[in-house]
């Protein structure tokens, strides 16, 4: 199985290709997508559009896992947050393309095996499941790759 893992947001946007069988996991493609901050935000939604569109059709995903939307105290960064991730998942969307949605505490049990786990912890054990020599860089990316080691191990065989 493919999947795409998506860390959303408006100027970082990680993401996190693996292919998942068995109990393996294998990294396919991962980085981030990076919107400038004096773009009109109509523009920067139009490039996360652009830049998601590109990542389905060169990778061809069958589902992707994507962090649920919470709000913390800064509403206007969240209601921007929500809007970028209404494009993403418009893009799944338009590709018939299956969305899971993941909490943090879901993926922290997912990959370290302790909901409570620290971010750091995280990092490191997706490097390991990934067998990749450093954490991903931005936090972004490296989160989003733990996205679709959640879902490989949290969703159900036929899924």
């Amino acid at each position: 199985m493919r999947i795409l893992g998506i860390d959303p947001g408006y100027a970082i946007i990680g993401f996190g290709i693996v292919d998942y069988q068995g109990m393996d996991f294998r990294p396919v493609e991962y980085g981030s997508i990076l919107t400038e901050a004096e773009m009109p935000f109509g523009d920067r939604l139009k490039q996360i559009y652009d830049d998601m569109c590109f990542l389905l059709d060169r990778y061809q995903p069958q589902v992707m896992s994507v962090e649920k939307l919470y709000f913390n105290t800064n509403k206007t960064t969240g209601i921007k947050v929500a809007e970028a991730r209404g494009v993403i998942l418009l893009t799944c969307a338009q590709r018939g393309i299956p969305v899971c949605e993941y909490t943090p505490l879901q993926v922290k049990s997912a990959v370290v095996g302790y909901g409570k786990a620290e971010k750091h912890q995280v990092m490191e054990m997706t490097r390991r499941i990934l067998h990749l020599e450093e954490v991903p860089k931005p936090d972004d990316t490296a989160d989003a790759l733990a996205l679709a080691i959640c879902h490989g191990h949290s969703a159900p065989p036929d899924y």
